[in-house]
């Protein structure tokens, strides 16, 4: 079967606000300034700070009032139990695999906390399978997660299409495994000037319904 490989955060699910709650949430729970809640947001830059340098801003704002273990406790944990899968988007997943896609989910990351917001959304009930750094040996935009992803679920990754929000992770390595993608924008403008994406969408929900739609061999 055609196989999509997804991109979990900030495409799937809405991984920026789960985080913002959490952290608000660790900040009151605390007696932190909520104001440090834009700056945090800041440094983590939707995930792809290394945790440890997370890790070292939190403890620096809270001036040590908090252990550096309750801060890299909270950071495995992440946001896992506060994402959402919305129903659109779950809808067109379900169209997806009744279309005959295979669905793969690629993700960087922990795998406790990963499997744990895969499980939490109810994804691992309609997707195929999923590959996650951690346990891959390999971060995304490596190639080689997307291989592996696809041997994951016995397919190659030839025509097959990737989804994500990540210019740089999801969409430039895209072209490197030969497969075709969708850049979901978030309602942002495409500004890398020497490659580009298949396809455009607003949203995970949008792109699903474009591969689902697109020709099976079309390049």
């Amino acid at each position: 079967m055609p196989l999509l490989m997804l991109d979990p955060h900030n495409t799937l699910v809405d991984r920026d606000a789960a985080f913002r709650e959490a952290v608000a949430g660790f900040l009151a729970a605390h007696g932190l300034p909520p104001d440090d809640l834009a700056g945090l947001m800041s440094v983590d830059a939707s995930g792809y700070t290394p945790r440890q340098a997370v890790a070292e801003a939190m403890t620096e704002r809270d001036g040590g009032t908090v252990t550096g273990d309750a801060v890299r406790t909270f950071l495995d944990r992440g946001a896992a139990d506060r994402v959402t899968l919305s129903e659109p988007t779950r809808d067109a997943l379900a169209k997806a695999v009744a279309a005959g896609r295979t669905c793969v989910i690629v993700t960087n990351g922990l795998v406790a906390q990963q499997e744990l917001k895969i499980r939490h959304t109810g994804l691992d009930v309609i997707v195929h399978g999923w590959v996650i750094s951690e346990s891959a040996g390999r971060k995304k935009p490596a190639p080689e997660i997307f291989h592996a992803a696809a041997a994951e679920v016995g397919a190659t990754v030839r025509s097959s299409w990737v989804v994500g929000d990540s210019a740089h992770a999801d969409i430039r390595d895209a072209t490197g495994v030969d497969a075709r993608s969708v850049w979901v924008s978030n309602g942002r403008p495409w500004t890398e000037p020497t490659f580009r994406p298949t396809h455009i969408a607003v949203d995970a929900a949008s792109a699903i319904h474009h591969v689902i739609g697109a020709p099976e061999t079309a390049r």
